[in-house]
């Protein structure tokens, strides 16, 4: 059988790309633009050292700033969103170049607009953002108010701003470490008798590997390389730590978690409460690795047989048409014309289709406030988790879309802790009505095997990440140096907590917590878990819920960046300051385990 081949981007259909056209027409018209945001800049900069002298100045000012930042946000997207599509095309690549200079160099000439609204009295301010022509503004500056306590004088924050590139330095070596340096030293694993290089791309597909030789040959050459850098890498996560709690202590924080949670007003008992909450809900996750271990038939359930598919992938063909169909009927509890647009999104210039040559892999998608919320996709018809996959990037453009279209540009973002909510919701839905409707046991024991792994994943594995974050920041607070040897322990000791007594590690397993790209963006994984905490606890609450539910959760998608993520999720029916959504998770998993057991057992 002939491998396929990947066309080149003028290769690709028209109707397969997405279609730009509602963002610039042309390149032509796009350059035009570019050449605008120098003067939008300097438009701002004249009201510089103004802001605080009358509600009419700040007023004209604001929109000055609306004009330039929504100029700069659509030239940088339409750029973006072409280099990311073909990287070998070099004038793609050029545009995306500038329009980050451009991003640049604005970001630079107008640092001072936040501190210089900040410095205004506030009950004056207070006063001036009640009159009706700030209502687009209002939202703006009350999250810009929200940090004065921590603002510092202009000579301090100037050093702080200074200091932020350096400050990245322990994240971009890592980076370079793993991805270059050691990347091409792993070596190579023996696949069906041949020699296959190990990278950190290929690692993944080998643990993915039903031959239990191939999965072991992976993990102990991959470790074994990480096990060489292991004192190199923990000083890089050691030095990222640090840098956290020298932020936070300059700024006036109490810890390094009260700075990460602040700026989204997330109270820390949500964090706390979603360790405390997944401790509880342990003894179903051991039981979902003794039934793994029953399942392989293996003596001992190692650490390298815990991705392998416990259902091998079931034989289907989806088109991208059909699976457009699938999200139209999965997605009916939301009403016609959520799915009616979304699919004519889908099937008409939202999405880039398939994979072509210099395309980014995976899926993303991509809103902005000028065009269509856009799709990058790389969809093959021989792969259900595509169906997915398009589902879940749909859920993001649809709340791009209602963010949009019901609020000012200057508070029409969400967050990213709302963000997992929408798409996994979608992911629900999908995998409810392909349940429904599977015409096979093994397609539903493939869909159950698959959702498990999935919410564990997301669920349990981001909780431990999650904790292992907590706990090295707390030690550097107390004054602990982080080395190799503790940073080990402390990581062993979660695996053999969440994992449970079945699991069998290496010597060098906990490695693994060495590795992880996302800990260099300090508190950012505990998102994932109340994401899908969230979204599961709305799916049911949609789907056995009346049209009063379903508005609720509309409310939501339409709230943009108006509200705190924990006010938005209160508005869909979900709180997120009790332990509810995730012990609901955490029971959505143990009826999937259930499910499976007595799949397996029949």
């Amino acid at each position: 059988m002939m491998a396929k081949t990947i066309p080149s981007r003028k290769d690709v259909p028209e109707s397969d790309k997405w279609n730009l056209s509602s963002i610039y027409k042309s390149d032509d018209e796009w350059e035009s633009s570019l050449k605008e945001i120098p003067i939008l800049t300097k438009k701002v900069l004249e009201y510089k050292s103004k802001l605080g002298s009358s509600a009419q100045m700040l007023l004209e000012a604001l929109k000055a700033l609306e004009k330039a930042n929504l100029k700069m946000e659509t030239v940088y997207h339409y750029a973006s969103l072409q280099h990311e599509a073909d990287e070998d095309d070099s004038n793609a690549t050029d545009r995306e170049g500038r329009a980050m200079m451009a991003y640049t160099q604005m970001e630079t000439e107008l640092s001072f607009i936040d501190p210089e609204i900040q410095s205004i009295d506030e009950t004056k301010l207070m006063e001036w953002i009640e009159q009706p022509q700030f209502k687009d503004y209002k939202v703006y500056i009350k999250k810009l108010l929200h940090f004065k306590q921590f603002i510092l004088s202009e000579k301090e924050e100037r050093i702080l701003s200074l200091a932020m590139q350096p400050a990245q330095t322990a994240q971009t070596a890592f980076s370079v470490l793993t991805n270059v340096d050691m990347n091409k030293t792993f070596g190579t694993v023996k696949v069906d008798g041949e020699e296959r290089q190990l990278t950190e791309t290929t690692w993944t597909l080998f643990l993915h590997s039903q031959d239990r030789k191939v999965r072991e040959e992976a993990y102990k050459k991959f470790y074994g390389k990480y096990e060489e850098h292991q004192n190199t890498i923990a000083a890089l996560y050691a030095g990222s730590v640090n840098q956290d709690v020298f932020t936070m202590r300059s700024r006036g924080y109490k810890s390094s978690l009260e700075h990460a949670l602040y700026g989204n007003k997330v109270p820390q008992s949500v964090y706390h409460n979603l360790i405390e909450c997944v401790h509880k809900n342990l003894p179903t996750l051991h039981t979902y690795y003794s039934l793994r271990k029953k399942i392989m038939g293996v003596s001992e359930l190692r650490h390298y047989d815990v991705y392998v598919p416990l259902v091998k992938t079931v034989e289907t063909k989806t088109s991208y048409e059909e699976s457009v169909e699938i999200c139209r009927a999965a997605l009916a509890p939301l009403g016609k014309e959520y799915t009616d647009r979304l699919c004519d999104g889908l099937l008409n210039g939202w999405a880039d289709r398939y994979e072509n040559v210099g395309k980014r892999s995976g899926a993303f998608s991509s809103g902005a406030y000028i065009g269509d919320p856009y799709i990058l996709l790389n969809y093959n018809e021989s792969n259900i988790r595509d169906v997915f996959t398009m589902a879940h990037e749909g859920g993001h453009s649809m709340h791009s879309w209602y963010s949009v279209h019901n609020n000012p540009f200057m508070s029409y973002d969400y967050t990213i802790f709302e963000a997992e909510v929408a798409s996994t919701f979608n992911e629900e839905l999908v995998f409810e009505y392909l349940f429904k409707t599977a015409k096979s046991d093994e397609m539903k024991k493939y869909l159950l095997a698959m959702r498990a792994d999935d919410i564990l994943a997301t669920l349990y594995r981001q909780t431990m990440f999650a904790e292992f974050e907590l706990k090295t920041h707390e030690l550097v607070e107390k004054g602990t140096p982080l080395t190799a040897e503790l940073l080990r322990k402390t990581y062993r000791e979660l695996l053999e907590l969440y994992f449970g007594s079945e699991m069998h590690f290496e010597s060098n397993s906990d490695l693994e917590g060495l590795r992880i790209p996302h800990f260099y963006n300090a508190f950012y994984v505990y998102k994932y878990a109340t994401g899908i905490s969230a979204a599961l606890a709305l799916a049911k609450r949609v789907t056995t819920g009346g049209e009063n539910e379903r508005n609720d959760y509309f409310n939501f998608l339409k709230s943009g960046g108006s509200r705190y993520p924990i006010e938005s999720l209160k508005v869909a029916g979900v709180d997120m300051e009790s332990t509810e959504p995730v012990q609901a998770a955490c029971d959505e998993f143990k009826t999937i385990v259930d499910e499976l057991n007595r799949f397996f057992n029949r």
